[in-house]
């Protein structure tokens, strides 16, 4: 599968390992070069410096042929914006949107995006632990 990842954040940078070490062919984009030195040092994807909002940007990074979009930067603004750019503009077949902010998530959600919320995930882990 060929995957785009926006965003070389600690969580982009493992998701970027560990697909790369399943046999996909990863490419990661990230705004600030010094952020991929978060990746390990045998990471065999691509590592391109640019925005994932910037259509010349993503054409390098070969998304008229990806599979599959992902945005893990800070940022859920610049999150939804690309992942809409993903799907609607290239057509990308699966896009997953990475969301701090829960209402935003299930807003974005019903308008046909699949998003994770982070904020969401791990307070419902610490509930689970408190009292599981």
């Amino acid at each position: 599968m060929k995957v785009i990842i926006m965003g070389c954040s600690r969580v982009g940078a493992r998701l970027a390992e560990l697909l790369y070490r399943d046999g996909h062919q990863v490419t990661i984009l990230d705004i600030k070069a010094d952020s991929f030195r978060r990746l390990e040092q045998d990471f065999g994807g691509a590592a391109l410096l640019g925005s994932g909002l910037d259509e010349a940007v993503l054409r390098r990074a070969g998304i008229e042929t990806a599979d599959a979009f992902i945005t893990a930067t800070q940022g859920d603004n610049r999150n939804i914006m690309a992942a809409q750019v993903a799907r609607h503009i290239f057509n990308v077949p699966r896009v997953v949107c990475r969301i701090y902010d829960p209402l935003r998530r299930d807003l974005y959600s019903e308008l046909g995006l699949e998003t994770i919320s982070s904020t969401t995930i791990v307070a419902q882990m610490i509930k689970e632990e408190l009292t599981g």
